[in-house]
């Protein structure tokens, strides 16, 4: 184990990932000349304050939305049902870089949003797919779909109960009992995160953390969910009447992310690209400690992380691997140094009892970051794998 102090178990379960990432409401986009590089490919082009647009109607089937950050601010891309449920997403795309999206639309209304820094109502674009249904995919992917499809359900069906053990402490104003259970009750979420978040209006309410709260929130009135009540635990070190209120919340809303689950929009490629945005939730938030900054359980949501990334992409991996026998061949040795060096934080390759990440200096957290990020960049061409003939 590489470093000593508090650790936190939970029970594991197989592994997995989904889809798509939750958004707010956005304004006004503007369309830019046509792009060279045919019709199934949308330029965008992002600043601090437009979001232009090489094309507002393209053929139904794969489509790939070519972002260019000339902004001064890390900006996110969004390709949006009309009631804001995600089809696919980037996140974390910094000045002066460019990112490739593949997504699979069929015929109908959609939305393209740019989002700089990240919070904010941000910039949108109504974009029409037409043409009829898009042409057949490989049954093998049909099935990795529904594999992935059920397992997003299992752990929202797995996480209510640990939800209810972790609420019931809270309600008891049993601290100890409570910090326990916190950290096992978010493993389902986290492997699924991208299938949770992809209805928009769920993970505010439950995963928000206090910087995430947009201009004229109150923390008091208006932050509820896993985070604030970590807050109470840990920093405070007390609980209130109005975190046992808190804990009853958590469980109605995490209810309602059960009931939903199964009608959540996954494809092939909302896979792919659910696994890359779950390394970048590593990245932007467990490496670097602030997602679970009272608490400082960050390896348990890291580990969670990545094991929903490596099941979409064991899922689809059959396909990839004849499409992209390299692309696998460097993807399966970096999944398998990243979990090789997680293995080091905690007492044994099947249990989530992992140290406090306040005990893990900078070099440590150094050589994770590097690890993330050298998955990470394979990872982002997971999804035109797919799709490749």
């Amino acid at each position: 184990m590489r470093a000593a102090g508090r650790s936190f178990a939970a029970t594991a379960a197989t592994t997995a990932t989904a889809a798509a990432v939750a958004l707010t409401a956005l304004t006004g986009c503007t369309e830019k000349g046509g792009s060279g590089d045919g019709g199934n490919v949308i330029e965008v082009t992002a600043t601090d304050d437009a979001c232009e647009v090489s094309r507002t109607e393209v053929p139904a089937g794969h489509i790939e939305i070519a972002v260019e950050n000339k902004g001064s601010k890390v900006n996110e891309i969004y390709l949006l049902f009309p009631d804001d449920r995600v089809v696919t997403e980037r996140e974390n795309i910094g000045p002066g870089t460019t990112q490739r999206v593949t997504a699979e639309v069929k015929a109908g209304d959609y939305r393209i949003a740019c989002k700089p820094g990240m919070k904010g109502d941000g910039i949108r674009q109504d974009i029409k797919v037409t043409g009829g249904t898009a042409a057949p995919r490989d049954p093998r992917l049909d099935k990795a779909v529904a594999a992935y499809r059920l397992y997003a359900q299992t752990q929202a069906d797995e996480t209510l109960p640990r939800a209810r053990e972790f609420a019931d402490a809270v309600k008891a104003g049993d601290v100890g009992a409570a910090r326990t259970a916190y950290a096992p009750s978010r493993i389902g979420w986290e492997r699924t995160e991208p299938v949770a978040e992809s209805f928009g209006d769920i993970d505010p309410k439950v995963d928000l953390r206090e910087d995430g709260l947009e201009d004229g929130q109150d923390p008091e009135r208006d932050w509820t969910g896993w985070h604030r009540l970590e807050r109470s635990l840990w920093k405070d070190g007390k609980l209130t009447d109005r975190d046992s209120g808190l804990a009853d919340r958590l469980i109605t809303d995490l209810t309602d992310w059960q009931r939903r689950v199964g009608k959540a929009e996954i494809t092939p490629t909302s896979m792919a690209n659910g696994a890359k945005e779950l390394l970048d939730e590593v990245a932007t938030g467990k490496v670097t400690g602030e997602e679970e900054r009272y608490s400082h359980t960050d390896l348990v949501d890291f580990k969670a992380n990545v094991e929903g990334a490596q099941t979409s992409y064991e899922l689809l991996k059959p396909v990839a691997g004849e499409n992209d026998p390299a692309l696998v061949t460097e993807l399966d040795r970096q999944f398998a140094a990243l979990n090789t060096l997680l293995d080091e934080y905690r007492e044994d390759k099947t249990s989530y009892d992992f140290v406090s990440y306040d005990t893990v200096g900078a070099a440590d957290r150094k050589e994770l970051s590097d690890a993330v990020n050298a998955l990470a960049e394979p990872l982002s061409k997971l999804a035109a794998a797919v799709v490749v003939k």
